[in-house]
């Protein structure tokens, strides 16, 4: 029987000291939770031979055709678990590929969503296209961020099915397409993994896992991400008038007013960070939105006329958000002398917050680490993650946990890499967490 939502928080806590009545300890597994952790173990060969198969096609978010073929090598090892898969088509308009999706139903415990992506940073043009191993290190394009993610949840649910675990259960798969970069507008690029989550008790994200000097980290909450654009007039006139009443103070004045004010009366909430990324200003401007780019141009003796500016702004919650939105706009609608501003808010990642039940799936998967003897797992501080598709389940789903993939690091670069020695316990984690929510 699924759970209504509302008595999310209240499973979850009787998951956990359920955990601990069914075992001598919490930190024990039983008899068939040993032959899973085994059976994850088992699949390391098979695993970094899909890994390697999938890294060495370009699926860079642009290449729609190449994402398709990643899914195409993915979808008939769903298939052959049992599970009902499609693949949906984004509108033609977004400039997107579409999404892998895998269901399969039962009626034993909660139903879990697990979320991976098929896209990468790195398009056909770019010069790391090819998986290369070095003893514990593999690298490749997205072998990290996250086709290493993708595998672990195929090897875990392989696990599953080798001890008869999957019987019944129902588990949900998304692969989106365009994560690195997702298409607009975000309710319809993201209207499936919606769909999913409000289907859904749990929701699981297998971004690349992380670990400090004291041990391994998982992602109890993610900051939003979304964007801002500033754009700022004044009176072209000839310098020599500059702040009388005629020229007044100029664009780029009026600008430095406002990013001074942003700097000295926002910066230093917790959790709230705001960037400029790029800046125009001058006589004459031209900028292209979709590409960031553009040009100015003026003159020393000219008071400029306009000035656009673009950048973002992460929050760990909507309510933070709202609140920064309205504190801009305060700020921006206090003009300088013949000068005028618009600021303007685009849609983007909403926030995964910190909910109490994110937390106790955390205590759950840190009593699964111990007791295969990796160790305490620890939350991940939210100030240091970037946005992920687990933010649009995140609100929909009685608790999530993300950065549950292997470890690794140079994400985004062309030294991307991942630890071969990180990829079964993540695997077994995975494994044993999705049973013990299914059963």
């Amino acid at each position: 029987m699924h759970m209504p939502k509302q008595f999310m928080y209240l499973s979850l806590s009787v998951l956990v000291l359920a955990s601990t009545a069914n075992h001598a300890s919490a930190q024990e597994l039983s008899a068939l939770e040993r032959q899973i952790a085994d059976a994850g173990e088992a699949q390391l060969d098979y695993a970094l031979a899909l890994l390697q198969r999938t890294v060495n096609v370009n699926s860079g978010t642009l290449n729609a055709s190449g994402n398709k073929a990643v899914a195409d090598i993915l979808a008939p090892e769903f298939e052959a678990l049992g599970f009902d898969v499609r693949w949906e088509e984004l509108p033609s308009a977004l400039n997107r590929s579409g999404h892998l999706i895998a269901e399969r139903t039962g009626t034993t415990g909660r139903s879990v969503l697990l979320i991976g992506h098929l896209d990468t940073v790195f398009e056909p043009d770019s010069p790391f296209q090819e998986f290369t191993r070095d003893g514990d290190t593999v690298r490749g394009p997205g072998v990290l961020d996250m086709k290493g993610g993708n595998v672990v949840i195929l090897y875990a649910l392989k696990a599953l099915a080798e001890t008869d675990a999957l019987t019944d259960t129902t588990i949900r798969v998304i692969f989106t397409g365009d994560e690195e970069r997702p298409g607009r507008p975000l309710d319809v690029a993201r209207a499936s993994l919606i769909e999913l989550a409000q289907a859904s008790d749990v929701a699981l994200g297998f971004e690349n896992g992380s670990r400090d000097s004291d041990g391994d980290l998982a992602v109890v909450a993610r900051r939003s991400s979304t964007t801002w654009a500033l754009t700022v007039t004044g009176v072209r006139a000839h310098s020599s008038g500059v702040f009388g009443a005629n020229a007044g103070a100029g664009a780029i004045f009026e600008t430095s007013r406002i990013l001074s004010a942003f700097y000295g009366q926002l910066r230093g909430e917790q959790y709230l960070t705001f960037n400029v990324g790029v800046v125009l200003g001058g006589s004459d401007v031209e900028f292209d939105a979709e590409s960031s780019r553009g040009t100015a141009g003026g003159k020393t003796n000219v008071v400029p006329e306009k000035l656009v500016l673009e950048g973002d702004i992460r929050t760990i919650s909507t309510e933070q958000l709202m609140n920064t939105r309205d504190r801009m706009r305060r700020i921006v609608a206090n003009h300088l002398p013949r000068t005028s501003a618009e600021i303007e808010f685009r849609e983007g990642y909403p926030p995964m917050s910190p909910a109490d039940t994110n937390y106790e799936m955390l205590s759950v998967y840190s009593d699964i680490s111990r007791a295969l003897g990796y160790g305490e797992v620890r939350p991940f501080d939210p100030g240091q993650r970037g946005a992920a598709d687990v933010s649009f389940a995140a609100p929909h789903v009685g608790a999530a946990l993300d950065g549950l993939g292997p470890q690794g690091g140079g994400g985004h670069t062309v030294d991307e890499r991942l630890r071969v020695s990180s990829i079964v316990p993540a695997i077994q984690r995975a494994a044993l967490l999705i049973y013990r929510l299914t059963h």
